[in-house]
């Protein structure tokens, strides 16, 4: 295994494991994998506020992970996938009284 092989496999490590033991939110297992924007979103909403350990509001918290979470797994999601997490974006920002996009 090339050097430049080791690099790209530990750069794609770290965000995965951000993802599964980030310090800022108790994330259920698997809540970015449901197919229901509303499921995602709740369940994000109720992980930030549940939180005392983030350092902003609980909707720049949850809006973080989620954007944090499509950006990193991004171009391995098919559009499928993605769609539902876009779509979480929006119920989020609803659930928190903010403007649609």
């Amino acid at each position: 295994m090339s050097v430049k092989q080791k690099i790209k496999k530990r750069v794609k490590k770290w965000s995965a494991r951000v993802t599964d033991t980030s310090n800022a939110l108790d994330l259920k297992n698997d809540v970015f994998k449901s197919k229901d924007p509303e499921e995602i979103a709740g369940s994000l909403k109720e992980s930030a506020e549940k939180s005392h350990r983030r350092k902003g509001s609980p909707f720049q918290s949850a809006m973080s992970m989620l954007n944090f979470y499509i950006n990193r797994a991004g171009k391995n999601l098919t559009k499928t996938q993605k769609r539902p997490l876009e779509q979480a974006k929006n119920k989020l920002r609803k659930l928190y009284g903010r403007e649609e996009k």
